[in-house]
């Protein structure tokens, strides 16, 4: 009876991870839109720092972490890292033509495309020691912030130059630490493959955006900027 509430294609997701995904992207596009509005339209809502922020940076940690705990739950993680990292250049192709010298270089999408297909690399690891070497790689990231380098051909792995500029930047270190982090956590807590929950909501409008999130990542800025020049 359950299966019947829910389409035959999603029967088997784990609802409360595609839920947060849902939340990172509600959160994702709030932070969009305050930015959105300070670049086109000159609205001084502070984004760099306070609340809005944090916002922004609480999507990122929910995309990053979830992503971590899905590796350990798929079994096309190739499949999917390629897509992501093909997504990504694609916006930086796009970013490079729309918005030139402020392009994405290595942005969520890189880096979880990216992280994914390190994954493999990784998964034998106990969570203990997972989650020492993602505590290692984001202490790691404070020494990053005092290295300078002479071009950006490291940029991945989070060494660029002073003049280094992109919207949108997730290098390996430090974030990859939190990717083991949802690793971690997805190898102790979903070692059975099924939700932490007995039950399974009828409808959700956090799931079904967390069903759909990749699509709704590469469309919602075109949305917002069309919504804001229709009706700002």
């Amino acid at each position: 009876m359950e299966k019947r509430n829910c389409p035959m294609k999603f029967s088997n997701r784990i609802w409360e991870l595609d839920s947060l995904r849902g939340l990172a992207i509600l959160l994702m596009v709030m932070f969009h839109l305050i930015f959105d509005l300070n670049a086109f339209y000159q609205i001084p809502i502070p984004y760099e720092q306070g609340p809005i922020y944090y916002v922004g940076k609480a999507a990122a940690v929910l995309f990053i972490f979830v992503a971590g705990v899905s590796c350990t739950l798929s079994r096309n993680n190739v499949k999917r890292g390629i897509k992501l990292v093909l997504w990504g250049m694609v916006i930086t192709l796009v970013t490079s033509i729309v918005v030139p010298g402020s392009n994405i270089i290595f942005g969520i999408l890189h880096f979880l495309g990216v992280s994914i297909l390190l994954y493999p690399l990784f998964k034998k690891l106990n969570p203990m020691s997972m989650l020492l070497l993602g505590t290692i790689i984001i202490l790691s990231g404070t020494l990053l912030d005092h290295i300078s380098m002479s071009n950006n051909w490291l940029a991945p792995l989070g060494l660029v130059a002073k003049s280094f500029f992109s919207l949108d930047y997730y290098p390996l270190i430090p974030w990859f630490g939190l990717f083991l982090y949802g690793v971690a956590g997805g190898q102790m807590l979903y070692r059975e493959k099924k939700s932490l929950f007995h039950f399974r909501p009828k409808r959700s409008l956090l799931s079904t955006l967390g069903q759909h999130s990749l699509f709704i990542y590469l469309i919602h800025q075109p949305v917002i900027l069309l919504f804001l020049y229709l009706f700002f």
